[in-house]
């Protein structure tokens, strides 16, 4: 079995998780309100990893609150260039995009230790979070632009370090780790959600979402499904990877995300709360964005 498949039997089950409504889709198809220039929040260009790869750039905001170490690791590959020239070896339809290993075939890693998986985090007050629902026992809301789910914030009074679990939700665009039965096993290969999938919540963890570029992912050349999603020939590949900051200035992609503490977010929510009704998901809530910047090179 391949070292670091992300659940092997997954393919099976995928279009029964996904059917129906809460398909987040990309940003720009849809009309975005109206935004005031107060109402955008810049991305941190070290917060920004920039893959460019043969189908276009995919912008991913990482998201070290959630899991530190696998930020840390991100970072450090794509400023030693690590990711550049890797292929998406593993790909399902409906489901997600894997890539980062260096031997193509679903066995390979950096040469850095693996991983302490990072499946929740300790959420405090500071912890840059805006709710938009109450589900029994429990909250869903935003951490900056990743999707998650959080025990309620009126316990932190209760716990020893004042704060409670969260752990991102895997909707369309969510950056996770891919890793194999050991849960301490991520190294160097990740995966980019196609649509999402609840059932690795908790299971896998998660470091970013895509803020542009989900139509990219979506159209990464697809595997055999006989073969669990491996890319038999001429798979799609990374051609660069680089966090934001590490870009010459005049090739750094600016991105800018609705701030969900503003009143425009807070009425996008409440909309998508009210057509949905019982059935909502936070991946029915899909943030507006805007990239300014120089195009990416191409192919």
């Amino acid at each position: 079995m391949s070292r670091m498949r992300v659940l092997a039997a997954a393919a099976a089950a995928v279009a029964a998780l996904i059917a129906g409504p809460g398909l987040a889709q990309e940003s720009a198809a849809a009309p975005l309100p109206q935004v005031a220039a107060s109402d955008w929040r810049t991305v941190p260009a070290d917060a920004l990893l920039v893959i460019d790869t043969n189908r276009g750039r995919i912008l991913v905001e990482m998201a070290p609150e959630a899991a530190p170490l696998h930020v840390e690791r991100m970072r450090v590959l794509a400023r030693r260039a690590f990711f550049d020239g890797i292929v998406f070896h593993r790909v399902i339809d409906l489901f997600m995009a894997q890539t980062g290993d260096p031997l193509g075939n679903g066995e390979g890693q950096s040469p850095y230790p693996d991983l302490v998986g990072e499946f929740t985090f300790r959420r405090g007050p500071a912890t840059p979070f805006t709710p938009v629902a109450e589900p029994a026992g429990s909250m869903l809301g935003f951490l900056n632009s990743l999707p998650i789910q959080t025990q309620p914030t009126g316990l932190m009074p209760t716990t020893a370090d004042g704060k409670v679990h969260g752990w991102g939700v895997y909707c369309p665009g969510v950056a996770g780790m891919a890793r194999d039965e050991a849960p301490n096993s991520a190294n160097s290969q990740f995966f980019l959600m196609r649509q999402p999938y609840p059932a690795l919540d908790k299971r896998y963890t998660v470091w970013g979402r895509v803020v542009s570029g989900l139509d990219v992912v979506r159209a990464i050349k697809t595997g055999d499904a006989a073969n669990n999603g491996m890319v038999p020939s001429d798979p799609d590949i990374m051609t660069r990877v680089r966090v934001a900051t590490d870009l010459p200035e005049d090739e750094r992609p600016v991105v800018q995300v609705l701030d969900t503490a503003s009143g425009t977010f807070r009425t996008l929510a409440d909309t998508a709360r009210s057509a949905r009704g019982a059935d909502f998901s936070i991946c029915d809530i899909d943030l507006p964005v805007q990239v300014s910047g120089p195009p990416a090179p191409t192919a």
